[in-house]
């Protein structure tokens, strides 16, 4: 398109102009009514030296600006002179239509358009000057036509370059859109890169957490219980009651063995293996009670169904790491276990009537790190409760409330 518009502004002119003057030279004869061809071959070379300079002037100075419309006017003036003398001229005079809004600044666009269109009505009604009023009347329809055929054009044209603006900050505007959802991309790539790393670490912590816990679950309360069977052992005088002790710690160094094992390869607990939670849980009780010494009970409230692996783990480690803290702290000489089965909800709770403590002066763990602190986490983490109700003299009551999800 550039380069059809160059042509169009720089040879265009020349073309209007030669072939204007050849038709006007060969029909001047039966055409010409006014002056003679001497006078229209000068006006035509008049013409000629008008583009030649205008050829040289135009590609250093503005389009629309000064020196444009005064090329413009002095052109429409030739056309007009020379139409005037041949109306075949009205050849060389139609470029007003088509470069006024190339040469011209807006609001001279029309000026210059309504005079191209005198210049054409005066030719098609046979030549200026009206002899008669029937050419007068032409020349006014003819005039009137041309105006509006200029004013439709106009607006056509006007139309077509709104729309054209429109089409282009459309495009401006989706190209700054394709801006932005690219930098929003990267932005977001950046993030997600950053989510995999904190998730990557968080995964590296909740796993060295799961880990320190299961380990002070098993392990640590295993090693607990082999000291006190071997610390009994030793001040047993009755040798078989020695050997029983020896034995009882051997099996515990054994069963912790296993659960470390199963710790490292995130199983569930041994006692879930074969069994579902109440029968888990009560043998678990009643293992507690053969190794403490201390009367204890389990009770299953409701109707019981096989629950989420993680939910039984849960509730099993909280319940042994209960009675754990009830052997070593409170001295009780009771334990009660109740395992309760609701709509909704699961929840096991551990009382003892030991010498109790003062929930505020504790910070949330044992000495460990991994009491009540990381009982209340095992809860938390499969979006449970964990609560503690206990006063110096009046013994413990530890509870955990689940959702109740059951197994798939």
């Amino acid at each position: 398109m550039p380069e059809r518009r160059e042509w169009h502004v720089s040879w265009g002119p020349y073309a209007l102009l030669g072939i204007a003057t050849l038709i006007s030279l060969v029909t001047a004869e039966p055409v010409m009514r006014n002056g003679r061809p001497e006078t229209l071959v000068a006006l035509a070379l008049l013409a000629l030296v008008l583009q030649l300079c205008w050829t040289r002037i135009h590609r250093v100075v503005s389009e629309r600006g000064a020196a444009g419309e005064i090329y413009y006017a002095l052109r429409t003036v030739l056309a007009f002179a020379l139409t005037y003398l041949n109306p075949f001229f009205a050849v060389y005079a139609t470029l007003g239509y088509f470069d006024a809004g190339t040469w011209l600044r807006p609001r001279a666009v029309k000026v210059g358009l309504l005079a191209t269109a005198i210049i054409m009505a005066g030719s098609q009604s046979g030549g200026m000057p009206f002899t008669s009023p029937l050419q007068w009347a032409a020349f006014g329809a003819l005039f009137t036509l041309n105006s509006g055929l200029v004013l439709l054009f106009m607006r056509i044209e006007h139309e077509r370059e709104e729309n054209a603006r429109a089409k282009a900050a459309t495009i401006a505007e989706l190209e700054r859109a394709n801006a932005r959802l690219k930098q929003a991309h990267e932005e977001n790539a950046g993030l997600q890169a950053q989510l995999l790393v904190r998730a990557r670490e968080a995964g590296v912590g909740d796993e060295r957490r799961r880990l320190a816990a299961e380990i002070h679950d098993t392990i640590a309360q295993s090693l607990t219980g082999i000291i006190t069977q071997l610390q009994a052992a030793v001040e047993s005088e009755d040798p078989a009651e020695g050997r029983r002790h020896v034995d009882r710690a051997a099996d515990l160094a054994r069963h912790g063995l296993g659960e470390a094992r199963r710790s490292v390869q995130d199983l569930g607990p041994s006692a879930l293996e074969h069994d579902e939670l109440p029968v888990a849980l009560r043998k678990v009780v009643e293992e507690w009670a053969a190794g403490s010494g201390v009367r204890a009970e389990l009770a299953v409230v409701g109707e019981a169904v096989p629950l989420h692996g993680e939910i039984e783990a849960t509730l099993l480690r909280i319940a042994q790491e209960s009675l754990a803290n009830a052997g070593r702290h409170a001295q009780p000489t009771r334990v009660g276990v109740t395992l309760s089965y609701m709509d909704e909800e699961v929840s096991v709770d551990v009382r003892d009537d030991g010498r109790g403590f003062d929930p505020g002066r504790v910070t949330g763990s044992s000495t460990s790190g991994f009491g009540l602190g990381g009982m209340r986490a095992r809860a938390e983490r499969v979006a449970g409760v964990f609560e503690v109700e206990s006063e110096p003299g009046t013994g413990t009551a530890v509870s955990a409330r689940v959702p109740l999800v059951r197994h798939a």
